[in-house]
């Protein structure tokens, strides 16, 4: 994900992190000024689902403005298999239903 804080308000004329925190205090959104600058310089790890709504009604935009899908890096898309019913022709000659395992001994113990 692209973290699109710093153009979202840039096109509400905010430059500073100073000037953020100043609009998330106006919709009673009040993080402390290093939270603020984390999320200006940085994409954070972790937004908490309420105050990505504060920040966007501080911002007057989206989630879509400040969150942008991005392909993942060296990843190709990977054609999925076609599902297929069970019995269908052209499946394996596998069983239909699981079969049960052969009991091979007592469970060990789980570790303490």
């Amino acid at each position: 994900m692209k973290w699109n804080l710093r153009m979202v308000a840039a096109q509400r004329d905010l430059w500073r992190p100073t000037d953020v925190l100043a609009a998330f205090k106006e919709v009673g959104f009040a993080p402390s000024l290093s939270k603020v600058a984390a999320m200006w310089g940085s994409t954070p790890v972790t937004v908490r689902l309420d105050d990505l709504d504060k920040i966007c009604a501080a911002l007057d935009c989206t989630v879509g403005d400040l969150l942008q899908a991005e392909p993942l890096a060296g990843s190709q898309a990977v054609p999925q298999a076609q599902s297929k019913a069970v019995g269908d022709e052209d499946s394996p000659s596998s069983p239909v239903r699981p079969v049960a395992r052969k009991k091979t001994g007592p469970r060990s113990l789980p570790p303490n």
